[in-house]
Formats: C-alpha cells, sequence, structure tokens
C-alpha cells in the first residue's frame, strides 16, 4: 500500500501564521503532502501523519503521453508514480528538486503551458505537464531588494568599512539545507511572493545600483545557486545592463552544488566576486550545521564546497574574481578550535591570502544557541591567523574586525 502523509499542527503552535503567509499552501481545501508547511514552520509545530483517506484516479498527459495517476498530491509525486527521477544533487537521469518549498522552481515543469513549481503544485484532471523546460524562460521567487553597508562574504574587507552603502542586493527563495541558525529564513521557505524572471530581477537591481550610486550588485539567499539557468541569465542581464568596467556581480553562496561546469558558467555570465560560504571539515558538524540528514548526501555537498574552493583559487583567483571565504563559529557546533584550524589550516594551503569572514552564528529560526561574544570572535580570528591566514575578518555583535 502506497504511504500517503499530510501535516498537520500540533500543540506547539503559537500562531505566528508564518505557514500562512510566507508558505502559500498550494492545496488548502486537502493537503497533497508537499511538506513546505513542515520545513518552514519556525516553531516545528507541524507533523506528518499517515493519509488514509481515499484518493480518486485522474487522468493526465505527461510529455505527450496519456496516463492514469492517483489525485491530491503534487506535481512531483505523480510524475514520481510514473518512473521519472528526482534528486537533491544536480546531474544527468534525474529532475533537479532541491528545495522542496516551492522557492527555487528547480524542479519547475509547464503545466498547461505554465511554469510551475513540480514540488509545489497539485496534479489536477486533464493537466498537461511538460518536463523538458530547456530553453524556456525561467522563473525564481526574489525579494529583500536593498542597499547594504557592509555586503556579505563575498565583499572586499577594504570596503566593509568605508561608511555608506557599497552595494545592492537581492535574494532568492529555496535552499537545499535546512540550518537551524538560518538567518534568512523568511526568504528561504517562502513560497508566498509572485516568481520573477531574470530579466525582470536584473532590471530592478540595476535600477537600484543607480538609485543609490554603487557599482557592486549582490545575489544571495536561500542559496541563489539552485536554479542554475534562472542565475546564469541573472548575471547575464546585469552585464547587459551595466556594461561599464566598475560593475562588479557577486555571488553569495554555500557552493555545495557548485560543480566546476556550474562555475564556469557563472563566470562566463559576468560574475566579478564571489563567497563561498564553508560550512565545516567533518561530515557530522557539517550535519548539526545544516540539519541534512542522508549522510551520503551531505558528504556530497561537502565535497563540492571545498572542490569549488579550489577550483576557483586554481582557475580564477585572483585575475579574473575575487574570493572571500566564510566560515562559522559557534561554540555549540566548535566546543574547541581544532576543527576550525584545520580549515583554516586547508584554505593557507589553497593561498594564504584568501579573504576568511568567520561568522559569528547566532539564534535565528530554530536555534536556541548563544550569539558568541565579541572576545570569543576575536580569539577565533587570532586562531585562524595563526596558523598562516593573513586576511581574516570576524563577524561580531559590534560590526566587523580585522584583517
Amino acid at each position: 500500500m502506497t504511504l500517503y502523509l499530510k501535516y498537520v499542527k500540533t500543540g506547539r503552535c503559537v500562531g505566528c501564521g508564518f505557514c500562512e503567509t510566507v508558505v502559500s499552501c498550494p492545496s488548502p481545501e486537502r493537503c497533497v503532502g508537499c511538506g513546505s508547511c513542515y520545513l518552514a514552520c519556525p516553531f516545528m509545530a507541524r507533523e506528518p501523519i499517515p493519509d488514509n483517506q481515499p484518493r480518486r484516479k485522474i487522468t493526465v498527459t505527461v510529455d505527450g503521453v496519456k496516463c492514469e495517476v492517483t489525485g491530491d498530491v503534487t506535481v512531483k509525486r505523480a510524475l514520481e508514480s510514473l518512473g521519472y527521477k528526482f534528486s537533491r544533487f544536480p546531474g544527468k537521469g534525474a529532475l533537479f528538486s532541491p528545495c522542496l518549498t516551492g522557492g527555487c522552481y528547480s524542479c519547475s515543469v509547464l503545466v498547461n503551458g505554465e511554469l510551475k513549481a513540480a514540488c509545489h503544485t497539485k496534479i489536477r484532471e486533464g493537466d498537461v505537464v511538460e518536463t523538458r523546460v530547456e530553453g524556456k524562460n525561467q522563473l525564481r521567487i526574489v525579494e529583500g531588494f536593498t542597499p547594504h553597508q557592509v555586503g556579505g562574504v563575498g565583499t572586499p574587507y577594504w570596503l566593509k568599512k568605508r561608511g555608506g552603502y557599497i552595494e545592492v542586493a537581492a535574494f532568492t527563495a529555496g535552499c537545499n539545507l535546512r540550518c537551524a541558525s538560518c538567518q534568512n529564513y523568511h526568504v528561504t521557505y517562502n513560497s508566498s511572493l509572485p516568481p520573477m524572471t531574470s530579466h525582470e530581477a536584473a532590471s530592478r537591481l540595476s535600477l537600484m545600483r543607480r538609485r543609490y550610486g554603487v557599482d557592486r550588485m549582490a545575489v544571495s539567499g536561500g542559496e541563489p545557486t539552485l536554479n542554475h539557468q534562472w542565475l546564469v541569465e541573472f548575471f547575464r542581464e546585469l552585464r547587459r545592463l551595466n556594461p561599464d568596467e566598475k560593475a562588479r556581480l557577486h555571488l553569495d553562496t554555500n557552493a555545495t552544488i557548485l560543480t566546476k561546469e556550474r562555475i564556469d558558467d557563472l563566470i562566463e555570465a559576468g560574475v566579478t566576486d564571489i563567497g563561498p560560504d564553508l560550512k565545516s571539515l567533518r561530515l557530522e558538524t557539517f550535519q548539526l550545521i545544516t540539519g541534512v540528514k542522508e549522510r551520503e548526501l551531505a558528504r556530497l555537498y561537502l565535497d563540492t564546497s571545498w572542490n569549488a574552493v579550489k577550483y576557483i583559487a586554481d582557475e580564477y583567483y585572483p585575475e579574473k574574481v575575487f574570493m572571500g571565504i566564510g566560515i562559522p563559529y559557534n561554540k555549540f557546533f566548535h566546543p574547541n578550535l581544532d576543527e576550525l584550524l584545520k580549515m583554516g589550516e586547508k584554505i593557507a594551503r589553497i593561498d594564504p591570502d584568501i579573504q576568511v569572514c568567520v561568522l559569528d552564528y547566532r539564534p535565528e529560526f530554530r536555534s536556541n544557541i548563544t550569539q558568541p561574544t565579541l572576545e570569543e570572535m576575536k580569539a577565533v580570528r587570532e586562531a585562524l591567523i595563526g596558523v598562516g591566514l593573513r586576511k581574516v575578518i570576524a563577524q561580531t555583535s559590534l560590526g566587523h574586525i580585522g584583517p
């Protein structure tokens, strides 16, 4: 018997409304088991239970073939029942579906001629679904178009202390990680805003550049690299709209799916500054920080992020691309500094002059950790300098310190 789930509120619900305003339920009349409200709830007040209510069969057309599938499920679940494969790491032979919350549109398919996220769309009687969408104008939920005074991980340290606005940024919804200390969870789990084309997002960010008189335009998230086709077109549009030599195009990323081919595509599209956020060195720490429970997937993410840093350093840094690396610190994840120092040593072997920003992971989203003190962050910074890194800055409650 096929197992179906529905997600229900529990006594932990505090009535914050997050699952009704930030999350857009694809089927309020009956839960289709997408799980987005469960993944997004800041208080973990949703839980899955078996859904044994009968489901009727419906007829749909998929890639030109008329099929019978079970109704009251997502398009993704319906396609899986027909043998279509989905993966949380990009590759051949499967549809890429990394966020599962309807924000990144990586799993986009055409439903009755409209681009929809398969993970967050209900299959309905008579739907015509087309899974081949290469070359179509991609969509992505983007928000938080704002000016910034300190920038992100990939912002050069000498600009962070300049004063005034130094860049404008946009934030993309959807992430493949489940970090309990996610600082942008209102963006990460957003499925309620209408998606944008690459051109729409690039035009808006370019307008903000002119409004605030800055040269840097950044994208962060969530995780921007999930929808690769959308992101490449976004940077191409930014370059087209900002052809002057002063324009800098900045990407901050967790780098967990940033393969060599994807890096090449993005830099060819115009990326000039990149900020990979390396979560850890040990697999166990990576899983603790990111909430990725599947061990093999977590290992793939972790290895890919380190390989990305090495590849960028060897092939593009510093002549073509500025790179700044982020590494997290909190004593909950790092009861001693051994792992952080080994991370520092590994980065120093790649290039001791790469900018490293130590991020003070603090209580956000589902986390009850304590924010590191200024003294802790100073000590971590000094320790990393001690293993050979020359340009270390630390994010603290009082601003950035160093190098």
